[in-house]
């Protein structure tokens, strides 16, 4: 396996580098602190071809793989994590569930707009009670009809208030049974669907979160994708691949941080040199580049193994657990190197640290990665 960048990579790299200076760079400080959602240069991206980048292009997407997908993700890390984090959830949960288990129908309905940042999609799992303990979801739909009404509530939701387009797992079968969830498409404006605004978040500030609420929301049978009792199913392999995508954006946190910590180093002068020519400094800097290049180098083999259509429950869960836990560490480090700068907001260093832990709790917490490792190693 060659993981040195092909063509397309680079291209994709230079333009969401130039992208990133000219529209997320001067801005991402105040998204940050009010909290703000940045619809405007969110679709944007979809103009870029970022917003269905590994989607095939019949159906609208740009038709790259997850190669260049965990590229792209890379570079949003270094600048804003929220807007990186907008775009994994987008791409890899609600593309990526409607993509690889919709019909052709839902395919080539919702797609082409998701792609295109014409529509802004979801994906809705976790409930309040239900994190890690997906099966106990009290979310349910009974079929009355041709149609399905939906009842409960999701949290946690990434896009849940701007979603055009929302992929959601509820219960249709008994409780704790696998094949009792299914997953359905709802769209922007159902009757009895409403959303609140999740505030005070510590990181990732600039990405929407929500409650979601549902009250006899009536849903068309035509919107339920795959067949009754697999959402399940689906939604594991779903979070597979959503997984290498938040190793990608842990690693572009990470760097974001080691480069920040470089630059200062070379720059900050105390009796009477660089800080950077200090081994205890130096010798920090170059923990922080060895693991960053290693959470690549895992995530690159998880991205292959998906382009390559190989399983990637335990490659995806090795990439995220390491790569996640590496950019809160070096957040952490990027902080101590900075000293006082460093615990205030004149300095990045502080963000990236705020920005990396959601990393190790979102899309599965570090320790299910580990309990999807060692599930997979012992079977």
């Amino acid at each position: 396996m060659n993981f040195e960048l092909n063509d397309n990579q680079k291209m994709i790299t230079q333009m969401v580098r130039d992208f990133s200076k000219r529209e997320i760079a001067p801005y991402f400080i105040d998204w940050d602190n009010k909290e703000y959602f940045p619809i405007d240069c969110f679709k944007k991206m979809g103009e870029l071809g970022l917003l269905g980048i590994y989607i095939p292009q019949e159906y609208g997407g740009s038709g790259f793989g997850y190669f260049e997908y965990v590229t792209a993700l890379i570079e949003l890390g270094k600048v804003c994590g929220g807007v990186g984090l907008s775009v994994a959830a987008h791409n890899s949960l609600c593309l990526g569930h409607i993509y690889y288990h919709g019909s052709e129908v839902q395919k080539n309905k919702y797609l082409p707009k998701l792609s295109s940042g014409e529509y802004i999609g979801a994906w809705a799992l976790t409930e309040a009670n239900t994190g890690s303990d997906a099966m106990r979801m009290k979310t349910t739909a009974v079929k009355e009809g041709d149609e399905w009404v939906i009842n409960g509530t999701k949290n946690w939701i990434t896009h849940g208030l701007s979603s055009d387009i929302l992929v959601v797992l509820v219960r249709t079968g008994e409780l704790l049974d696998s094949r009792g969830i299914s997953a359905f498409v709802i769209e922007r404006g159902s009757k009895g669907f409403s959303a609140v605004k999740i505030k005070d978040k510590l990181g990732v500030r600039a990405s929407e979160t929500a409650e979601l609420i549902f009250d006899d929301v009536r849903v068309p049978e035509e919107n339920l994708i795959g067949e009754v009792g697999m959402g399940f199913l689906q939604a594991m392999q779903v979070l597979d691949g959503g997984r290498i995508s938040i190793a990608a954006l842990s690693c572009g946190i990470a760097r974001g941080a080691f480069e920040s910590s470089v630059k200062y180093s070379k720059e900050r002068e105390q009796f009477g040199k660089p800080i950077a020519n200090f081994q205890s400094l130096a010798f920090k800097l170059a923990d922080m580049s060895t693991e960053i290049d290693a959470a690549e180098l895992l995530t690159f083999q998880a991205a292959y193994r998906k382009n390559n259509k190989l399983d990637v429950t335990k490659e995806g869960a090795y990439a995220k657990y390491f790569a996640s836990e590496v950019s809160v560490r070096c957040g952490n480090e990027a902080v101590q190197i900075m000293g006082g700068y460093g615990y205030t907001k004149e300095y990045p260093a502080e963000k990236y640290l705020r920005d990396a832990k959601l990393m190790t709790i979102g899309e599965g917490t570090s320790e299910i990665q580990k309990v999807v490792i060692s599930r997979e190693i012992l079977k």
